[in-house]
C-alpha cells in the first residue's frame, strides 16, 4: 500500500549532521538519522501510526523521555536502546548533555502490521500487542537487525522483500507478543517499576495517591500507565491501592488501633465507609475480623 507517515514534531537544539537515509516500502517507512543534541535540547513527537526507534549508541544517561506534557521533574525516564510507541502516544525528550547519536525510525501503517501479525496471533491479540508500549535497554538482536536494515537502506542491493522481512523480524522481536502455545502475556510494567511504585506508596502515611501521581512515579502518562498497570496486576491502579490500604488496616488492627482510628489514619471518610470497604475486600467487618484473629 502507498504509505507515508503523518507525524507532528518540533525540536530545539538538535541538528542533523548527515543526510537522512530513508526508504519507503509496502505500508512502511524507514529512516536513519545521525544528529547532534545540545545540552538542554528538547523534542516533541506525535505520530498517527505506530513506530519503532532503535538507537545505535547508548543514550540512557543523556536523553530523558516523558509521555506526560513534557513534565521532566516527576515524569522523566531514561531513553532505552529500542522502543515501540503505539499510535497516538505523545513523547517529549530532553538532553542532559551535548552528544551525538544515531537511530533508526520505523513508521508502520497499523493495517499493514495487523495483516502481518494476525495470521499467527489472531486479530484480537495482534490489536492488543499494538496497543502495548515497549522499552528495552538490552536490544542486542533487535539492534543487529536494525543495523542490517540501515545497510540496505543506505545501499539497496536486494529485493524490497529482504528489507521488509528485516522489519518484520524487528517487529516480532520487540513487540510484547504472547508466547506460542500459551495464553497472552500481561503488559510491560517491569518489576523495577512496580518496586518503585510500592516504595513510593510505602512512604505515604495513608497509602493514598492519585493515578496521575502513580503514573508519574514510574515515568508514564496517566492513560498509558492505567492500561499497562491493569495488564500487569489484573487490577486498576485504584483497586490495587485500595487493597494496599486494607492490608495496612489489618496491620493496624492487629496492633490494637481502634476501628475509628484506622479509618481516620487511612483517610476514609468515616468509620462506616471504612467498615464497608473492609468487608467488601476481606469478607468480614474490621471488628469481626479482629475477634477472629484474637480467637474470641
Amino acid at each position: 500500500m502507498a504509505f507515508w507517515h503523518t507525524m507532528k514534531w518540533h525540536t530545539e537544539g538538535i541538528r542533523v549532521v548527515a543526510p537522512v537515509k530513508w526508504r519507503q516500502f509496502d505500508g512502511l517507512v524507514s529512516a536513519y538519522w545521525e544528529a547532534e543534541s545540545q545540552s538542554g535540547a528538547k523534542g516533541y513527537y506525535l505520530a498517527d501510526d505506530p513506530r519503532i526507534m532503535i538507537f545505535f549508541n547508548d543514550v540512557s544517561s543523556q536523553i530523558h523521555v516523558s509521555n506526560q506534557n513534557g513534565d521532566f521533574s516527576n515524569n522523566a525516564r531514561s531513553m532505552t536502546r529500542a522502543i515501540y510507541v503505539p499510535a497516538g502516544v505523545p513523547m517529549w525528550t530532553t538532553s542532559r548533555s551535548t552528544h551525538r547519536f544515531s537511530h533508526l525510525n520505523l513508521h508502520m501503517h497499523k493495517d499493514r502490521i495487523l495483516k502481518f501479525l494476525s495470521p499467527s496471533l489472531g486479530s484480537s491479540a495482534a490489536l492488543s500487542a499494538l496497543r502495548r508500549p515497549v522499552e528495552i535497554q538490552d536490544a542486542g538482536a533487535v539492534q543487529t537487525l536494525g543495523g542490517l536494515l540501515v545497510d540496505e537502506i543506505s545501499k539497496p542491493s536486494r529485493h524490497a522483500l529482504y528489507a521488509e522481512s528485516l522489519i518484520g523480524s524487528i517487529v516480532t522481536g520487540l513487540l510484547d507478543l504472547p508466547d506460542e502455545g500459551s495464553e497472552k502475556r500481561d503488559g510491560r510494567m517491569t518489576q523495577a517499576q512496580m518496586n518503585r511504585l510500592t516504595a513510593r506508596m510505602d512512604r505515604t502515611s495513608d497509602y493514598r495517591m492519585s493515578v496521575a501521581d502513580m503514573a508519574a512515579t514510574v515515568g508514564l502518562s496517566e492513560s498509558w500507565f492505567a492500561t499497562v498497570f491493569k495488564q500487569t496486576t489484573g487490577k486498576t491502579p485504584l483497586q490495587w491501592q485500595l487493597a494496599k490500604r486494607i492490608d495496612l488496616a489489618r496491620t493496624l488492627l492487629d496492633e490494637g488501633v481502634t476501628v475509628a482510628g484506622v479509618a481516620a489514619q487511612l483517610g476514609f471518610s468515616d468509620q462506616a465507609h471504612f467498615t464497608k470497604v473492609f468487608r467488601q475486600i476481606v469478607g468480614e467487618t474490621p471488628a469481626a475480623w479482629r475477634r477472629i484473629r484474637q480467637g474470641i
